[in-house]
C-alpha cells in the first residue's frame, strides 16, 4: 500500500507538527548517517528547534567543529557555488513552475491542432482559423508527415535486415500414399479379372444353352426320319399343343 502524499504546508495543530518534527528529524539523521558511511563523506547535522533548549548536534560537537572549520578553509567562490538562501530557493521553484506551464501549453495547443486537423479530413471547413491558428495547423502538419516518413522507413530497414524465409522443402510421398496406389491398381485388375470372369460364365452358358437346342432339334429330326411320330412329351411347353399345359395356371 502507497503512502499517500502529504501536503508541503505549515502544520497548524501544534501536537501535529511536533510528532512531525520528531519523525522527521530522526529520518533525516538516519539518512545523514548512511551517506557518511555508503559513501565516506564527511557530514554533520545542527538541528534549532523550539521544543529543546540546546541544538541537536550530530555526529558530535567537535566533529562538527572540524568540518565547518574545514568549510571556511575554501574559496569563497566554491563555498557559495551551491547554496542558497530562501530568496533564490523560491525563484528557482517558480522558474521551473513556469517552464512546467509553458510546455503543457505547448501539449495542449498541440492536441488541439492535431483535433482540428483530423476533422478537416473529415470535411470541416476551416473558416473560423486565424492566420496563428493556420500556422499551428501546418506545423502539425508537418510533423504528422515527418513522423510518417520515419515510421515507413524504420519498416523497411526493418524488412531489409530479416532474412529471407526458408524456401519449403518438397515432402517426400509418404508410404500411404503408394500402399493406396498399389492396393487401387490390385482391385481395378481384380474388377477387370471378375468383368472377364463373367463375360467367360454368360459365353459358355450361351454356348450350353445353344448346343442343348441344337441336340433337341436333331433328336426331334431324328424321330421323324425314324419314323416313330411325333413325341410329344418330349417338346418344350411352348411347343406343347395339348389345351391342357395352355389352361393350366402357371405361378
Amino acid at each position: 500500500m502507497t503512502r499517500k502524499k502529504v501536503k508541503l504546508a505549515y502544520i497548524t495543530n501544534d501536537s501535529s507538527r511536533k510528532a512531525t518534527f520528531k519523525k522527521r528529524k530522526k529520518g533525516l539523521l538516519k539518512k545523514v548517517s548512511e551517506l557518511s558511511t555508503l559513501c565516506d563523506i564527511k557530514t554533520c547535522a545542527i538541528i534549532y528547534s523550539p521544543y529543546d533548549t540546546q541544538p541537536e548536534v550530530w555526529p558530535s560537537p567537535m566533529e562538527v567543529q572540524n568540518i565547518i572549520a574545514k568549510f571556511k578553509m575554501m574559496p569563497e567562490m566554491d563555498q557559495s557555488k551551491k547554496m542558497v538562501n530562501q530568496e533564490s530557493f523560491l525563484r528557482q521553484r517558480i522558474a521551473k513552475s513556469e517552464e512546467q506551464l509553458k510546455k503543457q501549453q505547448r501539449d495542449n495547443r498541440e492536441k488541439e491542432m492535431t483535433q482540428v486537423m483530423y476533422r478537416s479530413l473529415v470535411g470541416e471547413g476551416l473558416q473560423n482559423l486565424n492566420i496563428v491558428d493556420l500556422n499551428d495547423l501546418g506545423w502539425v502538419i508537418d510533423k504528422s508527415i515527418k513522423e510518417i516518413d520515419e515510421k515507413i522507413k524504420s519498416l523497411l530497414e526493418q524488412q531489409a535486415v530479416l532474412p529471407p524465409p526458408p524456401a519449403a522443402a518438397a515432402a517426400p510421398a509418404p508410404q500411404v500414399v503408394t500402399m493406396t496406389s498399389h492396393a487401387s491398381r490390385t482391385t481395378k485388375q481384380d474388377m477387370f479379372n471378375d468383368e472377364a470372369a463373367a463375360r467367360s460364365t454368360n459365353t459358355d452358358l450361351a454356348t450350353d444353352s445353344s448346343q442343348n437346342q441344337q441336340w433337341l432339334m436333331d433328336l426331334l429330326k431324328s424321330n421323324d426320319n425314324m419314323g416313330f411320330g411325333r413325341n410329344d412329351d418330349m417338346l418344350p411347353y411352348s411347343l406343347h399343343t395339348n389345351n391342357f399345359w395352355s389352361n393350366f395356371p402357371f405361378p
